[in-house]
């Protein structure tokens, strides 16, 4: 599993929004200015979150973005698993990207990464959105 920019800014933005949920909507250049995101890229994060009910908007004066639900219901592992895919170390070992890889046959190191899988895919399940404001 190798984090992309997708991964990091859209868990650094849902942090922000989680931070200041009690603010109501966010604008989304306040988010970008306190973290050095690019606007347009996470517009169109925001519209992957948005479109899987992670975030809602608002338009308007008073209107941004804010969680569409509650901080300590979103995990980690489900918002990289949007963005970039698999935790597994390879997709061979991975439970919901599963594809066969030259590894597939060799079975020591097969078990190996599905103990890494289990060890990240456990951790990252178990940590909350919440757990980071």
């Amino acid at each position: 599993m190798k984090l992309t920019t997708r991964s990091e800014y859209s868990i650094m933005a849902l942090i922000h929004l989680a931070r200041n949920e009690k603010k109501g909507f966010i604008k989304i250049e306040e988010i970008c200015s306190k973290h050095d995101i690019p606007e347009k890229y996470l517009v169109l994060l925001f519209s992957i979150l948005k479109q899987n009910r992670y975030i809602k908007t608002r338009r308007g004066a008073s209107g941004g973005y804010k969680l569409a639900k509650p901080a300590s219901k979103i995990s980690i592992a489900e918002i990289i698993r949007l963005m970039d895919g698999a935790l597994a170390p390879t997709e061979s070992v991975s439970k919901y990207f599963f594809s066969s890889t030259p590894l597939s046959g060799e079975k020591q190191i097969i078990k190996v990464f599905k103990e890494i899988r289990d060890y990240v895919a456990d951790r990252l399940e178990a940590l909350k959105l919440s757990d980071l404001t």
